[in-house]
């Protein structure tokens, strides 16, 4: 019996094994990028903040949730107060915690309705905006995989 669960948890482990394999070679074919159990896609044009998250969700996958600040590159991150003014929540519903904020920010720039937010300048780590969710720039999107 015991040999038996042994023999039993090797398949299971073979075919995780066999399954993170063949999703790996797909998203590789498809231009994402592995990175620390997660799958990268970089978008090569620009679109809104709601285009660009529903492009990520067609994918699969959602905007870049920053956990660290080697995701940090200039895009769109899926970070907004849309809901509630002044409520960060990324894009999976958990409120903001940990933030790289640049100078002044967030701040409604000019009156403007900012309740998007862009990595502004990808070497310096606080330098998080908000921007209008309407104006126009690259993403990532972000597929974490677990084995």
């Amino acid at each position: 019996m015991f040999q038996f669960c042994i023999f039993c948890l090797c398949c299971q482990t073979m075919e995780l094994l066999s399954y993170f394999l063949n999703s790996t070679d797909n998203y590789i074919q498809q231009r994402w990028v592995y990175f620390k159990h997660s799958f990268y896609y970089i978008s090569s044009t620009t679109k809104s903040w709601p285009n660009s998250r529903n492009d990520c969700l067609q994918r699969g996958a959602d905007l870049v949730i920053i956990n660290s600040k080697e995701e940090q590159v200039i895009s769109w991150i899926g970070l907004t107060d849309r809901e509630t003014k002044g409520e960060w929540k990324w894009v999976d519903g958990t409120p903001l915690t940990k933030s790289y904020w640049g100078s002044g920010e967030p701040n409604d720039y000019e009156g403007k309705t900012e309740d998007c937010v862009e990595i502004k300048f990808h070497d310096e780590e606080n330098s998080w905006n908000d921007i209008p969710c309407g104006d126009q720039n690259f993403w990532i999107c972000e597929k974490t995989v677990a084995l």
